[in-house]
Parts: C-alpha cells; structure tokens; sequence
C-alpha cells in the first residue's frame, strides 16, 4: 500500500502514480512486489534501496548512488500495550521525490498528514527528512519515558507481592530497553554521517543544507544523544533492579523453608511421642487414669522447649 501526497497552498493533494510530480512524498507500508515494481518504474529508484527497510535485521545506514539516497533508520514501534520494538525505516531521496518505506503503519510518517500540513513540505526533501529523524528521535524519547514510569509502578508492586508475573513485566521492559539501546546507537552514527554531508559534493544535488536545517539536524542529533544516554542509564537501572528483586525473591523463599523446617521439627515431637505411647506393648501411665494427660502436657512441654530454642537460635 502507498500514498503519493504533494504540499499545496491548500494543504496535502494526492495523485496517482501515473500523475507524479516534482516535490511529492510517496509514503509507501508494508508493499507488495507488484508496488514495488510500480514506483520502481515511475521514480527509476533502484529496487535494492525500496526492498532494503522491509528486511527486519537490516541495519541502520546511509547509502548514496548517482542521484539516489537512502537514508535507513529504526524506528521505536509499539506492538501492544507492554511490547516495544523497532523497525527499519527507509527515507529515499532523488532529484523529484522523496519515498519513506516501511513495514508496518507506524507513529512516525503517520504524524505528515493532511492535519499538520502546514508544519512541513514535500517540497523541502531535506528539511522533511530531518523533520521525520526528529519525529523519530522524540518517539523513542517518549517511548523511554513510558517504560520508565512502568518501571516505577512495578517496582512499587514488587516491594510489596514479589510475584513472578512482576518480574516478567520487568524483563520485557529491560528488552525494550535493549532493543533501543542497539538501534539508537546505529541511528547516531548515521546522524553524524548527514552532518559531514555539508562539506560533500556527491550529494549536494540531493541534500542542500541551508542554515534553518543544520540547526534541526543538530537538533535531531542532540535528541539522539539524550535518548542514547537515558537508555544506557535506565537499562543499568533495571539491570541492578533485575538481579536485587531475584535475591530478594530467592532470599524469601529461604525464609519460608526454614520456617517450614523449625515446624517440622516442633510438630514432630508430639507426634514421635504419640507414636510411642500408641503401640500395643506395655508403657508408663498405662493403667493411670491422668495418663493421656500426663504424656500429652509432656509432649507439648517437650515442644514448647524445642519452639524456644530454636526460638533463641532466630529459626522463626
């Protein structure tokens, strides 16, 4: 599936890709071969640069061949409620156009539509591309806030029940956190690679910086800064949270068997004394008519004392 929109006065028109013009956005998701074929042929992209960000693993890069760039990110990616990922993003500049593709609808082209129109334009390939890194880089800056809070609130919820489940949370979260962690350090790298494209001449046809984009370049790159250290900072956070809640779990669990054990052995006096006075053989108090009193204050005395005992000796 894919949109082919253009900036107007009036806000965002979308033709058809028989119909393209010069400065359009073609936002391609989740294409089949048969649409890739079709803006293959229209743009004269090469089809490696369109198939590139449908791979999963493909990595964060930057690539520039004759009058084609392609700039390849992650992107963060909300699969449900407590599962957080990424996907590549590829954004493709030529001479006319400019081509993001990717794998799933996601919140970053998603925020380009015809209810801001006016904050951007397809026209400016160069600022559009920033403005889509940015968007980028603040998604993954809220995402991180997100997991924080969550970390927050389940770490309350373990001081108190300590349940399994909690810990589960807990190591999806610290997988979303490396998740991030990986793409985002990829991501840096490119941001400083669009940076050194001012002094280059190969892109100067496709990239053309004017003062009001290197401040929101460098914008973008201050984000992922900050973003690449919150991540590095709270997956420590977590990691160490991680490995006191299973001590504390573990510790709890000593706890319970040892007080399971120090009543073994408090019960298990009565009941070897109620062994002995119950066989069929001849025993003391026999013929008593206090007998069964007797053995029986005997037997909690016996158990009383072993409780105190191990009582001084803090088994309980």
């Amino acid at each position: 599936m894919y949109k082919i929109m253009k900036s107007t006065d009036n806000g965002l028109d979308e033709l058809e890709i028989d119909r393209l013009e010069k400065g359009c956005w073609i936002d391609v998701v989740a294409p089949s071969i048969e649409e890739l074929q079709e803006i293959a042929a229209a743009t004269n992209i090469q089809m490696d640069f369109l198939t590139a960000p449908l791979d999963e693993e493909e990595k964060s890069r930057m690539e520039i061949e004759d009058d084609q760039m392609l700039v390849l990110v992650d992107i963060p990616f909300l699969r449900s409620n407590k599962d957080y990922d990424t996907l590549p993003l590829g954004i493709i500049i030529t001479e006319n156009c400019l081509v993001t593709i990717c794998l799933e609808p996601n919140a970053v082209t998603a925020e380009f539509g015809a209810h801001n129109s006016r904050f951007f334009s397809t026209f400016k390939k160069t600022r559009f591309l920033f403005q889509i890194l940015f968007k980028s880089a603040t998604l993954y800056l809220k995402y991180i806030r997100i997991i924080i809070r969550r970390t927050d609130e389940l770490e309350k919820h373990l001081r108190q029940s300590m349940q399994n489940s909690e810990l589960f949370n807990l190591l999806d979260l610290q997988k979303s956190l490396t998740y991030f962690s990986t793409s985002l350090r990829s991501n840096y790298i490119v941001m400083e690679k669009l940076l050194r494209l001012r002094s280059a001449t190969q892109s100067r046809h496709l990239i053309k910086l004017y003062e009001e984009d290197e401040d929101l370049l460098e914008d973008v790159i201050i984000e992922y800064k900050q973003a690449v250290e919150m991540v590095e900072m709270y997956s420590h956070i977590l990691n160490s949270m991680m490995e006191v809640f299973a001590s504390i779990i573990s510790n709890n669990l000593n706890l319970v068997m040892k007080f399971l054990a120090t009543m073994t052995i408090v019960l298990a006096i009565p009941t070897l004394v109620s062994s002995m006075w119950g066989m069929n053989v001849p025993v003391p108090f026999a013929n008593n008519p206090w007998g069964f009193a007797i053995v029986l204050v005997f037997a909690l005395g016996v158990s009383g004392a072993a409780a105190y005992l191990l009582w001084k000796r803090r088994m309980f």
